[in-house]
């Protein structure tokens, strides 16, 4: 199985209580990170991002893994300064935005799956999604992140109504937001009225993640309308930073995998909770061995994940 994944690198400055933690990774690393980490030997993951020579070594652990045929090395990629809170969403100022990507494959028939991660905003534009649309016949993955929010003078990132997503969301069979991104996509308000109406888009899936309280899951396949909720999985949280991302990569490997939406949601949901719990990232190379043996502690079987 080849999986397409799409988004800008970004160097994280991370602030908790006014004080700068660590710079690290961040962007599209958490994505490659659960895929490559759940992936199977006979799979090749191919990343279009941009990445630069003076940071690349935080992501080069990750990215030595993953097929770079289809990225592009520039001279600075996005400095993201995130202001992280124990009871309410995050802020993000810029330092700088990049160019966005371009997007160089032009036969898609190896693909599996497409996915975007909107890490900027400015990852993709509506042409390009538009370009992958009539390319490709497979399952498109959008995790719509920072598409949600403007950017002002001075670089400060707010949530705004995303202008013509109705055209963003055609392109897509799966769409990941969390609840504030949720309320950007349309002027409704209510989350049932929202996913009636990106399922007249076309859409079959509806991911909304609610931080400690779950996620929910809406979807409309053959004709079968369906809601699922689950509750967050308990955790001593000493993490904030990349969970929706490794949540929606690791649903969208195992529903490419299984087309199984309760187990893909299940998996996905226990992924989030361990990059919670973990306090660096050199508990990422554990993250599958911890995924596993949570699920099949909490489901009693053995199975293999």
């Amino acid at each position: 199985m080849d999986i397409l994944i799409i988004g800008h690198s970004v160097e994280d400055h991370i602030f908790f209580r006014n004080q700068l933690q660590e710079r690290k990774p961040g962007g599209i690393f958490y994505s490659a990170t659960a895929f490559r980490a759940f992936a199977e030997p006979e799979d090749e993951l191919f990343l279009v991002t941009l990445t630069e020579d003076n940071n690349y070594h935080l992501f080069e652990n990750i990215y030595k893994q993953v097929n770079l045929q289809y990225s592009s090395r520039v001279k600075a990629i996005p400095k993201n300064h995130l202001m992280v809170f124990d009871d309410k969403e995050r802020h993000e100022k810029y330092e700088f935005i990049t160019e966005k990507i371009d997007i160089k494959v032009k036969d898609f028939s190896r693909f599996s799956g497409i996915y975007v991660n909107m890490i900027t905003g400015f990852d993709v534009s509506l042409d390009d999604v538009k370009y992958l649309k009539e390319n490709f016949s497979g399952p498109m993955f959008i995790d719509v992140h920072t598409l949600s929010r403007g950017i002002e003078p001075n670089y400060a990132r707010n949530f705004r109504r995303i202008p013509d997503f109705d055209e963003w969301a055609k392109a897509f069979d799966i769409i990941q937001v969390n609840e504030n991104e949720l309320l950007t996509l349309s002027d409704l308000s209510e989350e049932a009225e929202i996913a009636e109406h990106l399922f007249s888009l076309g859409v079959s899936v509806l991911i909304i993640t609610k931080g400690e309280k779950g996620v929910t899951l809406y979807s409309f396949i053959d004709g079968l309308k369906q809601r699922f909720s689950l509750h967050a999985v308990k955790v001593n949280t000493l993490n904030r930073i990349g969970c929706g991302d490794m949540f929606g990569s690791v649903f969208f490997y195992y529903y490419l995998k299984t087309k199984d939406l309760i187990k893909s949601l299940e998996l996905a949901n226990t992924a989030a909770g361990c990059l919670a719990s973990y306090s660096n990232l050199d508990k990422l190379k554990y993250l599958k061995e911890d995924v596993c043996t949570r699920y099949n502690k909490e489901k009693n079987t053995g199975i293999r994940c």
